[in-house]
């Protein structure tokens, strides 16, 4: 297992989430160019799904050190215990409703560091923030999506990140949600994101990942 370090300096330090990764030569594209954590989407009704064998085979082409994180989406049990003892995992990512004591069932059982997304739209949505501090041992602060929409992430929608700019967190946070190469540094300034993650704004279509959009993504988170 990789230990997740979370690097607190600022801008320098930013560490990127490359997510929703399907193609070898996308995963390797993206340790090159200095990701800090690589995902693979582990839910059907996404265009950057990957079965099992395939994320297996794109987790043993990235190199030692990147963390290596599955996106699930009110997964079972047995889902994720399909999912952990075939493919080499360092974290898990809940990305559905899933409760804060869903979340705290997933941590203990399966012995691995669990990300919380949390969706965000307006300030109410915050409120919900505390409960999955106590329990996750990260958390992605992602643009709510649309009523009705397919996707819980990935839309390529962002939120007012004025909403969150000056918070104080008890957990590691990242910050999800219509990120560019074009508007991360903005972002990173306004919410003092030292995470970042990021899936449709480093891609050339749904689910097809761009290398030059990655690097350049990545230079700009840092820079």
């Amino acid at each position: 297992m990789v230990t997740v370090a979370v690097n607190r300096g600022r801008p320098g330090g930013v560490r990127v989430k490359i997510c929703g990764l399907t193609r070898p030569e996308h995963v390797r594209a993206a340790a090159e160019a200095g990701a800090g954590y690589l995902g693979f989407v582990f839910f059907p009704k996404s265009p950057r799904h990957v079965t099992v064998p395939q994320a297996r085979d794109l987790v043993l082409v990235a190199p030692f050190g990147v963390a290596k994180v599955a996106l699930l989406v009110n997964a079972t049990d047995d889902e994720i215990a399909a999912i952990v003892e075939a493919v080499p995992l360092d974290m898990l990512q809940l990305h559905g409703k899933e409760s804060p004591e869903r979340v705290a069932a997933v941590r203990a059982r399966f012995g691995l560091p669990v990300m919380k997304a949390v969706g965000v739209s307006e300030a109410a949505d915050l409120a919900a923030l505390p409960g999955y501090e106590a329990v996750a041992d990260q958390i992605l602060v992602d643009a709510k999506a649309p009523k009705g929409a397919a996707l819980p992430g990935g839309n390529g929608l962002s939120f007012d990140w004025r909403l969150i700019a000056g918070r104080t967190w008890a957990r590691p946070w990242m910050l999800a949600g219509g990120l560019t190469p074009e508007n991360v540094a903005e972002a990173v300034r306004l919410t003092g994101a030292v995470q970042v993650d990021v899936s449709s704004g480093v891609e050339a279509a749904p689910g097809e990942k761009d290398p030059a959009k990655i690097a350049a993504f990545i230079a700009a988170a840092r820079g």
